[in-house]
């Protein structure tokens, strides 16, 4: 295996809003790069890189696919991301794990709101990046307006380093302003051949000025080029490149190129710009996390130093089991040895190790500093876990993931079903961190959560697929609450006189609102022996059975607080059963006449959205009974924070995509309970009740 020095390295990534061309990108990389010789395509479901059959039926992209190819005597590790809004997550832990990456926009809309969203994502990890204006070959394709969507939407500072020849099915492919050079594909040989020529006349004008433009932007970068500009003098071809180079790895700009992947046009150019501009793990910034005594560490890109990993993805595969996907910051690490987890502080045996191409494998000794990889035998690491070496621990930062929006009930079909569903729903939860399972009592349903209808989809679609599971899916439930608004007393008598033995028991209850959240409370004012002492715990056991169970609509009762003052037994026939009875019987009859009301879940939610969508934001929010709380503006958009009740959330991922076509984003969690409106509850209850 050919060991590839660390500055011959790139890792990047393709990111993009849904259906702008990321995965036919790849595609051509990979095809342009020697790595497969038919290319794929996504509308026919043969992409490569799309290897999940829910990907190949719907044309999207879910996971992050991961692959290796070589360019002009450099590695490139490329991870493909999806674009849909409910898979963020893939896209996050990602951009967590590159050096740099491709943000590919749609030539016709430009920016586009999840191009927003993995934007700022970048922004957060400090990730340098490149941009690709594809489909130029589209009907209403705008070079110049894609390029000044970035400028407005995205507060970038894009610089051309080249412009179209044509566009919509007049494109012929770029003119490079670096080299002042135009540039012909060959339709015959699939873009392969290209023919590298003069700029036709009619663009000459419009290339000098865009040149021009590009080294103003450069002039601010390197004193050279802007002493060189200044002079009229030419500006040497490698200067351009370095100060390029600088100013992406510095995040100060972001080069923009132009093709058409689909048509094979403009992506070896692409390729070249990936190993000019992006960085190598050598130029990032040394990787930092904390050591054993809680001091900041940092490791440096180098095989010579302790071994350091971050595992960024974990998939089950059919034929080897668990695959971890692992980024390798410092050190070698070789098949057959041990690894420390630092998270889960436990030893791990690395027993093969896989270069990934997509979804087929090449089996590896050793991973390397600035290598991305897939370890097979790790029974503890779960994704954002460090691996390092034992004798140099270290913790390095791991992903934040947001809280799951989402829930609906899953049942299995039949019995073999049930153990196949639960120890699924583990693995899958292990691959996926923004999924969650959990058992609800008071339904006794298996709960999964998620971050939007379509994410759900598609897990209980590999839930029948992958893992064989017959599993019904219900819509999705509110748990409800019953509590009281006053004071009230009542007597619970429970008599029963047969032949031999009777069952008498007697007593006399008060109820009353206690503080919010603190469940229950019971008060025994029993004084002169008016109920054996036996006996209490018996009364204090049927109110407990009877809170399970409201008066209004049969949920259970919370926040109440119940004295038992008098009552009466009998020498012979008085038992513990019948007290339990009684002491049910007394509470119930109590809460009838103390008010009782529904109490609902209510959510805390914050909405993102641009400034033109807010009127109709607020306006659905009210129409779900929710309370705006407050209104602020962060950057270009609105933050608008409200309460609102979870029954009223269903489908609002949806709904809020709509209003604001797909660019407002938001947030729920759970806030507290509170009382249900009296003409909904009269609407629950007669629900229940059947009527």
């Amino acid at each position: 295996m050919v060991i590839f020095p660390l500055e011959k390295t790139r890792n990047i990534g393709i990111m993009a809003h849904i259906d702008a061309g990321k995965t036919t990108t790849t595609e051509r990389v990979l095809y342009y790069t020697g790595k497969t010789y038919k290319i794929g395509e996504v509308h026919d479901g043969t992409a490569v890189m799309d290897w999940m059959p829910q990907e190949q039926e719907r044309g999207i992209t879910i996971t992050s696919a991961a692959t290796t190819c070589f360019w002009k005597d450099h590695r490139i590790n490329i991870i493909d991301t999806p674009g849909h809004v409910d898979f963020t997550i893939e896209v996050e832990r990602a951009l967590r794990v590159l050096d740099g990456t491709v943000a590919v926009f749609d030539a016709v809309s430009g920016v586009e709101p999840q191009s927003e969203t993995v934007w700022r994502q970048a922004n957060k990890y400090d990730v340098p990046r490149i941009a690709f204006i594809n489909k130029m070959d589209r009907v209403g394709a705008n070079f110049i307006a894609s390029v000044n969507s970035m400028i407005e939407r995205l507060d970038a500072n894009p610089v051309p380093v080249q412009i179209p020849i044509g566009s919509e099915e007049n494109f012929r492919g770029p003119i490079d302003l670096i080299r002042m050079k135009a540039y012909y594909f060959d339709d015959e040989t699939l873009g392969a051949k290209f023919v590298e020529d003069e700029i036709p006349e009619e663009y000459m004008e419009q290339a000098k000025e865009y040149r021009d433009k590009m080294l103003e932007a450069l002039s601010d970068i390197d004193d050279e080029i802007m002493e060189k500009y200044l002079a009229g003098q030419d500006v040497p071809e490698a200067l351009i490149r370095e100060a390029l180079r600088k100013g992406t790895v510095s995040l100060k700009h972001t080069p923009v190129l132009c093709g058409a992947a689909f048509k094979n046009k403009g992506v070896q150019m692409l390729l070249d710009a990936i190993v000019f501009f992006l960085p190598s793990p050598l130029d990032v910034p040394p990787v930092k996390g904390i050591a054993v005594d809680g001091t900041m560490a940092e490791r440096e890109a180098a095989d010579k130093e302790p071994f350091s990993a971050l595992a960024f993805k974990v998939m089950t595969d059919p034929y080897v089991g668990q695959l971890t996907f692992i980024r390798v910051y410092s050190g070698v690490l070789s098949a057959g040895s041990y690894t420390y987890n630092s998270t889960k502080r436990s030893k791990e045996r690395i027993s093969r190790l896989l270069r990934m191409h997509s979804n087929k494998r090449e089996e590896i000794k050793d991973v390397r500093a600035g290598d991305i990889a897939a370890v097979v035998g790790l029974k503890h690491t779960l994704t954002g876990d460090t691996l390092c070496d034992e004798e140099n621990p270290i913790i390095l930062e791991s992903m934040e993931f947001p809280d799951p929006v989402i829930s609906v009930a899953v049942e299995p079909k039949t019995k073999a079903d049930q153990e196949k569903l639960s120890i699924s729903l583990i693995k899958l939860a292990q691959e996926d961190p923004s999924f969650k399972v959990s058992y609800d009592e008071e339904t006794a349903q298996t709960i999964i959560s998620g971050m939007g209808e379509l994410h759900l989809e598609i897990i209980v679609d590999r839930l029948m697929r992958e893992f064989k599971v017959g599993a019904n899916v219900g819509k999705p439930q509110v748990a409800y609450k019953e509590t009281i608004k006053t004071k009230a007393k009542a007597e619970g008598k429970y008599i029963r006189q047969t032949g031999g033995r009777g069952q008498y028991g007697h007593v006399y209850l008060e109820i009353e609102p206690f503080t919010h959240g603190s469940g229950f409370e019971f008060v025994n004012k029993i004084v002169g022996g008016a109920i054996p002492r036996e006996y209490i715990s018996a009364v204090e056991k049927g109110i407990k059975e009877a809170l399970e169970t409201g008066v209004l609509a049969g949920y259970p009762v919370v926040d109440i607080r119940v004295t038992l003052y008098d009552g009466s037994y009998h020498e012979v026939d008085s038992s513990e059963i019948a007290f339990k009875i009684a002491g049910s019987m007394g509470f119930k009859e109590a809460a009838k006449k103390a008010r009782p009301v529904l109490l609902e879940p209510v959510m805390t939610v914050e909405v993102v959205t641009p400034e033109e969508y807010m009127g109709d934001v607020i306006g659905d929010l009210n129409a779900r009974r929710g309370k705006i709380q407050t209104m602020e503006k962060r950057g270009k958009a609105q933050v608008i924070s409200a309460v609102v009740p979870l029954s009223e959330m269903f489908g609002y991922a949806t709904d809020l995509r709509s209003k604001t076509q797909g660019r407002a984003t938001y947030t729920m969690q759970f806030s507290r309970y509170e009382d249900v409106p009296r003409n909904i509850s009269e609407a629950i209850i007669s629900k229940i009740k059947g009527v």
